[in-house]
């Protein structure tokens, strides 16, 4: 990859501010990208990365700040859609796809939404061109085919394609080939072993002397594609850094003011002998006969690649997906679950923490303090009346505890950025003090900071005696957070990792070397 430094900028920002009512969300910042260039942008969860991207989608309207594209200025605020005549483009972690319309129809939706005159498609010769864009960029995909059977990592090069098209029909000479393509965590949702295709096709799209940001939290993929890294924190620049130049702890460094230690704050262990949760021969929708147990004040770990069935576990165990078992026992308590719901579990002292916390874990239209005192809002009626002022006081209270950002209790949830979302689901569920926590990916999407806040807070309800199983692909985060890992293999528990075992590396390899288990394998407790 070579990055052009003589040419004009294909993108340059310099004095963006922008506040919201008291609260100053940029200050002052700069931003330049190169053409044919790689990049990275990062920062805390409300650092101001949204916030600029959103700026320049036209969405929001900056206080100041200048722009230029291509050398060329361009005046703010940018009205709604004018990103596109600049030759800007935004993948978002959705993607923007309509799952039910086919890869053709979603390569040229866009064309044809802002064509003025109603002309006749010839969807033969469109799908003729769609496999010719397809084959460009070596995306191995039927332009026929529905997008909702592709595989993750398929739609979103179907949508960064699609990105990479509309910047090409820029009209105006001089913006022709200094587009900018903003990808923000377009890996969030991938395995790792498909990464690299990805990674392949934004190579490409620079080759051709476009440039890309690509804003993440996954210091190890920043460092593997980018050129250079510019990082916020708290609204402003802190610094710019030559990519091959910066180490993970100088990053780190930069995003949150401080060096962190890769320990997770560990409690006294209260790990008894007892099962807490045990279950056998476990069958899901990918899951063909799992056994495991969880002791109170011990966290373990359920992983494998995607699609062996780990993911679906801890969603088997709450009643929230249907699933069939010879034995389940909660606390001495024989359950049967096929007849499991979300409501006995939640009886039974069982609480779940989602993958996807704005669909499934929280209400995005309602408060912080409505999310956070859902579960027990029957404290707060009294004589018939619900007492707001004692619940948004407690609300207060909770998030000052678990460090949830703006402390503002009548923010809407879905204001605050991920890592405080995540925060926030976690303090409603352990509030009320679940004896069974069940996690999957209960850091993905969030900040280094707030991800060692999460972990912390997960290690301190195990110390207190809570039985936890999280279900991960992030295997650093299980290196750093598990007693105990369990690595499942076309949908049965392949293999055990203790103590010495628990490293990053060690849990990589059991995941890519057991897509065949031997009997012997198979720890002697599960036999």
């Amino acid at each position: 990859m070579t990055v052009a430094h003589g040419a004009p900028l294909n993108l340059k920002l310099t004095g963006l501010c922008k506040s919201f009512g008291g609260a100053q969300a940029l200050s002052d910042v700069n931003l330049e990208v190169r053409p044919g260039e790689i990049l990275g942008l990062l920062g805390e969860n409300g650092s101001g990365k949204s916030t600029l991207i959103k700026i320049l989608a036209g969405f929001h309207a900056p206080d100041a700040g200048h722009l230029e594209i291509g050398g060329v200025p361009c005046e703010l605020p940018l009205a709604p859609g004018q990103f596109r005549k600049l030759g800007m483009q935004f993948v978002h972690q959705d993607l923007g796809l309509v799952h039910s319309l086919s890869v053709l129809e979603n390569l040229v939706i866009g064309e044809l939404a802002t064509q003025h005159a109603l002309r006749r498609i010839s969807w033969k010769a469109e799908r003729c061109r769609a496999a010719e864009v397809l084959e460009k960029y070596n995306v191995d995909v039927r332009p026929t085919s529905r997008v909702d059977s592709l595989a993750p990592v398929e739609q979103a090069l179907v949508a960064i394609v699609r990105a990479v098209e509309d910047m090409g029909r820029v009209r105006s000479a001089h913006l022709r080939g200094a587009g900018v393509l903003f990808l923000d965590e377009p890996t969030a949702f991938l395995p790792k072993e498909q990464v690299d295709r990805l990674f392949a096709l934004i190579r490409q799209v620079v080759g051709t002397g476009a440039s890309v940001v690509f804003v993440s939290h996954d210091l190890d993929e920043v460092r593997a594609i980018t050129h250079r890294i510019t990082v916020l924190r708290n609204g402003r620049n802190v610094g710019t850094v030559e990519t091959k130049e910066a180490s993970i702890d100088d990053l780190v460094n930069l995003i949150v003011g401080r060096a962190l230690t890769d320990e997770v704050h560990r409690g006294p262990s209260q790990r008894g002998t007892a099962s807490a949760l045990s279950v056998r021969n476990l069958r899901g929708r990918r899951l063909r006969g799992a056994t495991l147990n969880v002791r109170a004040g011990e966290v373990l770990g359920v992983t494998g690649l995607l699609g062996s069935g780990f993911e679906d576990v801890p969603y088997l165990l709450f009643g929230a997906e249907p699933g069939t078992a010879e034995a389940l026992t909660v606390f001495d308590a024989d359950l049967r679950l096929v007849e499991l719901t979300p409501r006995q579990a939640l009886d039974r002292g069982i609480a779940l923490i989602p993958g996807d916390r704005q669909r499934d874990g929280s209400v995005g239209s309602l408060s912080a303090t409505e999310n956070l005192m859902l579960l027990v809002l029957d404290r707060y009626v009294h004589t018939g009346a619900l007492r707001w002022r004692k619940l948004r006081d407690d609300a207060g209270s909770l998030m000052e505890s678990f460090d949830i950002r703006p402390r503002c209790p009548e923010l809407v949830y879905s204001s605050f950025s991920g890592g405080n979302q995540q925060k926030a689901v976690l303090a409603k569920w352990l509030q009320a003090k679940p004896r069974v926590l069940l996690l999957h990916e209960p850091t993905q999407g969030v900040d280094v900071g707030a991800r060692l806040t999460i972990l912390t807070l997960i290690r301190e309800a195990a110390a207190e005696g809570t039985a936890v199983l999280c279900a991960s692909s992030d295997y650093e985060q299980l290196a750093q957070l598990c007693d105990r890992v369990l690595v499942i293999a076309n949908g049965e528990v392949a293999w055990e990792l203790t103590g010495a075992q628990l490293t990053k590396e060690h849990i990589t390899a059991q995941c890519l070397v057991n897509a065949t288990v031997p009997a012997a394998a198979v720890p002697a407790w599960q036999q």
